[in-house]
């Protein structure tokens, strides 16, 4: 995988989409004829007044869906009046696209087209033969071609200023696998409370982690004496960075100019930005954003697209966010349930992070919904638990299966109520009262809940063995009807089951389902609910502390006796198979006694202490899950 193909999820929106299927953000294709003095460029701080930014995409399709990622986010007290703004950025349309702020806050706008007209108006052009002006006109245009062959749509065409070629090239420099960006955050009008750092009495630290940062933009245009004489005209943009830091950046520029005249130099201008330029100022791991409120200091090619920490904030993580999302999407990754690797478009996101397969996470869902157990439709993710949200399970499971969801839903809800009951009659829910009676809302019959008989004022429930002999003498009579005797005969069924039922199983003290112990010890989890119970005392407990006190058994006497006679037989089994195989066996790495393979599988399990391990990398293995995959251990294989 390429760098961010293993998908951090931290930088990823969380909500919205469910589904990797459709980029929020694509590369704008290349223009060979941009509108004068209008280069597109993304993420462009606008309208600078008075200290006062106002920021916004230059149109409404440049952003796509973004979410909330999992990253510490600002703090929610600040009162100043910037902070709706630190939050989520005005979305107004730019008026002049070109211009951007001089990172001074200070109201002062910078026309990036204007600074290369003043500076070509600035130069003077030798006296060139006719011979020279064409050969500088043909290594011009060959270098433009070869430009765009090597960056493709990150270098656009702009209109001829002045008859001389323009151009602006995007260039990504190379950061390590993460960068922190880190601001200074006033707290002059605020009551603040964050874990932060504070530099000073009267700032905060805010950091925040990034993959990627917005392209350095080398805007540029040759004089006709170029490259036989002089150089290109040339301005550098960087939203990130201050015009100081960007001067030297433009110092850089001119002395590998200086170092070879009369050559090309533009591919040698881009590679020393995309490759050194970091280094060159000395950033590694951290990008301090600022200085604000400092005038345009330094070369006036130098443009910082900074304006105030309340644009550059959102706008920096909003990059991040989508460009993270389009690496994800052109990128092939491995779904942790089947192991496959697939490209980024056919998985699935959910809120915390994990992401799966479009045919694992569909036949999981479906799994669920088929069997009921839909109180259980998680995160697969082991030790999750996440939700999975209803427009991916209404995307997954169509309308049919989608509704049989919504319904079991909210079965399940109900049953978890301990004052929700259903009415014998038209079963409709119920609410019962703290007498143990309810009266249905749709059918009007008031009845006892507990045994689903007419409401009896004073008078004990009837018991099943009295309720069923009631029935039994109700059936034999010649006076009912077919129709009533059918319906006599399933309630004898229904109690003659439950009799049977209760006879081997516990109620569960929340929702009252049914459950019965085959194997294990006496703390129960409800297959419908979830909570847990003790098998002994039939109470609600959630932990092991219930059995600490010796009131009741963890393990009953006759359980754990046949438990160490299966052990023992386990371990004699192992033992004499190691010994018939003494060729083949080998040294547990936990112990050091000899184990035999089994057949293909090279997962061992040591019959002396009782510990997983695998046969060909001989590590303890804690999860076989983890352990073996299509890019790991196999956990089949010959010989």
């Amino acid at each position: 995988m390429s760098r961010g193909g293993s998908f951090d999820s931290s930088h990823l929106p969380s909500i919205c989409p469910p589904e990797f299927s459709k980029p929020p953000h694509k590369r704008p294709p290349r223009r060979r004829k941009a509108p004068k003095k209008s280069p597109v460029k993304k993420y462009e701080p606008v309208n600078v007044h008075h200290g006062v930014a106002e920021a916004g995409p230059s149109n409404s399709d440049t952003y796509g869906p973004v979410s909330p990622r999992n990253e510490p986010s600002l703090p929610s007290s600040v009162e100043s009046p910037a902070e709706e703004n630190l939050l989520e950025p005005d979305n107004r349309v730019c008026e002049s696209k070109n211009e951007v702020g001089d990172g001074s806050g200070c109201g002062v706008v910078i026309d990036v087209m204007t600074v290369l007209e003043e500076l070509q108006l600035g130069a003077e052009e030798p006296e060139l033969s006719s011979d020279q002006f064409r050969i500088n006109d043909q290594l011009q245009e060959d270098e433009l071609l070869a430009m765009e062959s090597i960056y493709g749509e990150n270098v656009i065409i702009l209109d001829r200023q002045r008859g001389l070629r323009s151009f602006e090239i995007r260039i990504e420099p190379k950061i390590p696998d993460e960068l922190t960006i880190t601001t200074k955050l006033p707290s002059s009008n605020s009551k603040m409370q964050t874990t932060s750092t504070t530099s000073t009495a009267d700032e905060f630290s805010y950091s925040f982690r990034v993959q990627f940062v917005p392209p350095i933009v080398l805007t540029c245009s040759f004089p006709k004496s170029y490259p036989s004489h002089k150089p290109p005209h040339f301005t550098i943009s960087v939203q990130w960075l201050d015009s100081l830091r960007i001067s030297s950046l433009c110092s850089v520029l001119d002395s590998i100019w200086m170092e070879q005249q009369g050559q090309e130099v533009m591919y040698q201008w881009i590679d020393w930005l995309q490759s050194f330029s970091l280094p060159h100022l000395g950033i590694h791991q951290e990008i301090l954003l600022g200085p604000y409120g400092v005038k345009h200091t330094g070369d006036r090619r130098a443009v910082s697209e900074s304006v105030s920490p309340d644009v550059d904030i959102p706008s920096l993580r909003r990059y991040n966010d989508e460009q993270t999302l389009e690496n994800f999407l052109n990128n092939l990754h491995e779904c942790c349930i089947c192991f496959s690797e697939y490209p980024g478009s056919d998985f699935f996101r959910l809120p915390c992070q994990h992401f799966f397969c479009r045919n694992c996470i569909k036949t999981y869902s479906d799994l669920h919904v088929s069997e009921g157990t839909v109180n259980k439709l998680l995160c697969p993710q082991s030790k999750c638990g996440g939700m999975v949200p209803p427009g991916l399970l209404k995307q997954l499971l169509g309308d049919e299966k989608y509704e049989r969801y919504e319904s079991l839903l909210l079965q399940k809800t109900l049953e978890c109520m301990s004052d929700a009951v259903y009415c014998p009659r038209c079963e409709f829910v119920c609410i019962e009262d703290d007498d143990n009676f309810a009266q249905c809302p749709k059918c009007f019959f008031n009845f006892c809940s507990l045994c689903k008989n007419a409401r009896h004022v004073g008078e004990p429930c009837l018991t099943p063995e009295l309720k069923l002999q009631l029935l039994e003498m109700r059936l034999k009579s010649s006076q009912i009807s077919s129709t009533q005797r059918l319906a006599e005969q399933n309630k004898i069924n229904e109690l003659l089951s439950e009799k049977e039922i209760a006879r081997d199983a516990k109620l569960c003290p929340h929702c009252k389902m049914a459950i019965s112990k085959t194997e294990g010890c006496n703390k129960m989890v409800c297959g419908s609910c979830g909570n847990y119970f003790c098998y002994l005392c039939n109470k609600a407990i959630t932990g092991y502390e219930h059995f600490r006190d010796g009131a009741c058994e963890l393990f009953s006497q006759e359980a754990i006796q046949q438990w160490e006679a299966q052990m023992n037989m386990r371990q004699t089994v192992g033992r004499v198979r190691a010994e018939l195989n003494l060729g083949e066996a080998h040294s547990c790495p936990n112990c050091g006694q000899r184990n035999a393979k089994t057949d293909n599988n090279n997962h061992i399990f040591c019959w002396a202490c009782q510990k997983h391990y695998c046969y060909l990398c001989r590590k303890v293995v804690k999860r076989s899950s983890e352990h073996y995959g299509p890019k790991k251990c196999k956990q089949h294989t010959a010989g």
